[in-house]
């Protein structure tokens, strides 16, 4: 059986140090490596010596990092969810929203069929230009400065 004050006395600032390196936070290093001694008090008759006692501590604080990073990524995803609904737009703006799309897309459609591409490339397919220049056996330049003609062209109307 373990002795957890020797234990905690002993691995206490390795397994600090080991989480420091995982979060690179000293709250969450501290906190982790409390809650990291406490599992270990609650599952020390669960230790059968087969490893060392530091490989063990460190697993277990391992797998308390990998909780907090799923607990935080649930959290931020919910934040984001909630602000995505919060924020809904009124009839007046939805109606806008969608003239502005049917506005641009029309616009678009009359561009010459290679800044049509480029532009629909860039816009819907999220190329980048090094991308878009090699689809045209072309380069990285020519694919910017025919996006921002096609662009100029769409904002100023002389289609």
């Amino acid at each position: 059986m373990l002795d957890i004050d020797d234990t905690y006395k002993e691995y206490a600032e390795m397994v600090f140090k080991f989480l420091m390196s995982l979060c690179n936070d000293e709250d969450t290093a501290e906190e982790l490596t409390q809650e990291t001694f406490y599992r270990a008090i609650k599952s020390a008759n669960r230790y059968d010596g087969t490893c060392k006692v530091s490989t063990w501590l460190c697993q277990i604080a391992k797998h308390l990092w990998y909780q907090e990073i799923d607990k935080r990524r649930r959290k931020e995803t919910s934040m984001l969810d909630e602000n995505i609904t919060s924020h809904k737009l009124n009839p007046e703006e939805e109606l806008c929203l969608i003239e502005e799309k049917m506005q641009f897309i029309k616009a678009v459609h009359i561009l010459d069929e290679i800044a049509k591409e480029v532009v629909l490339l860039r816009i819907t397919g999220a190329f980048s230009f090094r991308e878009i220049g090699e689809v045209f056996s072309k380069n990285e330049n020519w694919a910017r400065v025919t996006f921002y003609r096609a662009k100029q062209k769409i904002m100023k109307g002389r289609l």
